[in-house]
């Protein structure tokens, strides 16, 4: 479904991507982990054609998504859960979640887009009563299953998880992962996540792709990360600040 092929990016002198390759197949569960600035989310924007790569190719179902003529259609094929919520604190729960549904290609008439969040709010365990709150009113957990119901809103056919879990409890995090699990595998959607958090991974990958100075240093299914024998992998799922991942002392 996602093809990246030899990406490269740089701000000024400053090179993020050195050469990226990776294939997630159609309905698989791919996670990215790797330390802070080693490019996960430049990635992912680049997929989404927010940022052009200086090199190489990205496809996205066949498609190049250079060559993409419609880009609200080609950005409907996505859901996103942004790290921290990101709701917009002026708007109810219910247009948080049919947000893409009160505009653009997907537009809804409004009665049945406040059906359809209630829906989703719904199937991320939350009852029709919150509609009509505000994020503030909301606990981070809350705001972050909130945040899962928008990105399903539309049922896109691929998902991008970014830091699902961060600033959640160890409990809400694995109601997180938990929901995200069993949402993918209910809408068969593609889903591409970037996380630290282990359990994280664990919990919701097919795959595993450790992205490392611009570079997919090691890929492969999560059965088979922690018998790996790649050092970068071993330092980073163990936490040992010995090994080849340079860390400040």
């Amino acid at each position: 479904m996602i093809r990246l092929h030899d990406v490269h990016k740089a701000f000024g002198a400053k090179e993020i991507l050195r050469g990226v390759d990776l294939d997630v197949a159609k309905g698989e569960s791919c996670v990215i982990i790797g330390g802070s600035g080693t490019g996960k989310s430049v990635a992912l924007k680049c997929v989404l054609g927010l940022i052009t790569p200086d090199q190489g190719t990205i496809m996205v179902d066949g498609e190049d998504i250079t060559k993409t003529g419609d880009r609200d259609a080609f950005l409907a094929r996505f859901g996103m859960l942004f790290q921290g919520a990101a709701l917009f604190d002026s708007l109810p729960v219910w247009q948080n979640v049919a947000f893409r549904l009160l505009r653009g290609s997907l537009k809804r008439p409004r009665a049945e887009a406040k059906e359809i969040a209630i829906e989703k709010l719904r199937r991320v365990g939350m009852g029709p009563d919150v509609a009509d709150l505000f994020p503030a009113e909301l606990s981070g957990g809350m705001q972050k299953r909130v945040g899962l119901a928008r990105a399903i809103a539309a049922d896109p056919e691929i998902i991008f998880f970014d830091e699902p879990t961060t600033g959640l409890d160890p409990i809400m995090a694995g109601v997180i992962n938990e929901l995200i699990r069993e949402i993918v595998v209910e809408m068969g959607a593609t889903a591409v996540t970037i996380t630290h958090d282990m359990t994280s991974v664990r919990a919701i990958a097919d795959k595993v792709a450790m992205l490392h100075r611009g570079k997919i240093r090691w890929h492969g299914p999560v059965s088979e990360m922690d018998t790996a024998d790649d050092p970068y992998l071993r330092q980073f799922i163990t936490g040992s600040p010995n090994g080849p991942i340079e860390t400040l002392r």
